[in-house]
C-alpha cells in the first residue's frame, strides 16, 4: 500500500485535472450554442437561394444551364472534403469521421483526392498515405462565410478543370448534445431535387407544391453564374458550422465523463488515504502501548 504522502499528492493532482475538465465542459457548452445560432442565421438566405435555384433548374435544357449542374457521363476521379477539428480532447469525434470516410469510399472504383479541413483529419489522412491536395486549419472559433469560401472555390476549380468529376462533402451532422452522426453529401455536380439533408431540406417539403414566378434581372444565366458557385460554398460553410457544433458537443460529453471519472477516482483514493492514515495511527498506538507495556514489565 502506498504511503499517505503519495496518495495525498495523487488526490491533489486528480482534483486539479477535474477542475480543468470542468472548465472545458463549460466552454464547450457555450460554443455549441453559438455554433447553432450561427447555423440558424444562414437558413433564410440558403432557403431562398435554393428555391430560386430549383426553379431555374427545372427549365428546359437543364444540363446546358451551368457547368456545375452538368452530370458527366464518365467518372474518372472524385474529390472528398473531410471536415475534422484542429484540437483533440473530443472523444472519438475525429477518429469516427475518418473511419466513416474510409469505409464509405472503400469500394469507390476511381481515384480519390482529399481536402482536409482541420489538423486532426489532415494528420490521419497523411498517416494513411491518402492523396491530400490541400488542407485548411486554424479556422476562427466563429468562422464567417468569407473565412471558408476558399474551400468551396477550390472544389469548384477542381471540378471545372476536369481534374475531378464528383465532389463529396464528409462532415459530422449535429443531432443533439449527445448524438452526432457522420454524414456524406454530394455537392458537385449540384443535384437539384427535393431531398433531406440539402441544407436542412430548406423546409421545401411544405413549399414545393407552390410554383413561384420569378423575373430575372439581368438574365437567368448571369444569376446562375453567381448563385450556383455561392450555393456550393454555402453548403461547405454550413457543414463546417454543423461540424463545429458536433465537435463542441463531443468535447462537452468527453469532458463531463472525464470530470465524473476524476471525481470517482478522487473519492476512491480518499478512501484509500483514510485507510492508510488509519493504519499509521493504529501502528503508532500499538507502538506506544507496546512501549508502555515494556516499561511496566521492567519495573
Amino acid at each position: 500500500m502506498p504511503n499517505t504522502r503519495e496518495v495525498r499528492l495523487r488526490i491533489r493532482s486528480i482534483k486539479n485535472i477535474s477542475q480543468v475538465t470542468r472548465a472545458l465542459q463549460a466552454v464547450s457548452t457555450s460554443k455549441v450554442r453559438k455554433s447553432m445560432a450561427a447555423l440558424m442565421q444562414t437558413r433564410p438566405y440558403a432557403t431562398k437561394a435554393w428555391q430560386v435555384l430549383t426553379h431555374i433548374a427545372r427549365q428546359p435544357g437543364r444540363d446546358n444551364l451551368h457547368p456545375l449542374l452538368n452530370q458527366r457521363q464518365q467518372i474518372n476521379a472524385a474529390l472528398v472534403i473531410v471536415i475534422t477539428s484542429d484540437r483533440g480532447l473530443a472523444g472519438a469525434y475525429n477518429t469516427n469521421i475518418i473511419r466513416f470516410t474510409l469505409q464509405h469510399f472503400s469500394q469507390y472504383p476511381h481515384p480519390i483526392r482529399y481536402i482536409a479541413v482541420g489538423r486532426k483529419g489532415r494528420d490521419l489522412l497523411l498517416r494513411l498515405r491518402k492523396n491530400v491536395i490541400a488542407e485548411f486549419s486554424n479556422l476562427p472559433a466563429a468562422p464567417t462565410f468569407n473565412d471558408v469560401s476558399a474551400i468551396g472555390k477550390l472544389a469548384i476549380d477542381e471540378f471545372l478543370s476536369h481534374r475531378v468529376d464528383e465532389v463529396f462533402l464528409v462532415y459530422t451532422d449535429f443531432v443533439n448534445m449527445v448524438r452526432q452522426i457522420p454524414a456524406v453529401k454530394k455537392i458537385l455536380p449540384l443535384e437539384v431535387q427535393y431531398e433531406e439533408g440539402r441544407v436542412e431540406s430548406f423546409e421545401l417539403n411544405s413549399r414545393h407544391r407552390i410554383e413561384a414566378t420569378y423575373i430575372y434581372e439581368p438574365d437567368m444565366n448571369t444569376i446562375l453564374d453567381r448563385i450556383v458557385p455561392r450555393f456550393t460554398a454555402l453548403q461547405v460553410y454550413q457543414a463546417i458550422l454543423e461540424a463545429q457544433a458536433s465537435e463542441h458537443a463531443a468535447r462537452m460529453v468527453a469532458m463531463k465523463n472525464a470530470t465524473d471519472a476524476a471525481t470517482e477516482l478522487a473519492a476512491s483514493l480518499q478512501l484509500e488515504y483514510n485507510k492508510a492514515r488509519q493504519q499509521v495511527i493504529t501502528n503508532e498506538m500499538l507502538d506506544i502501548a507496546g512501549g508502555a507495556e515494556a516499561l511496566t514489565s521492567q519495573r
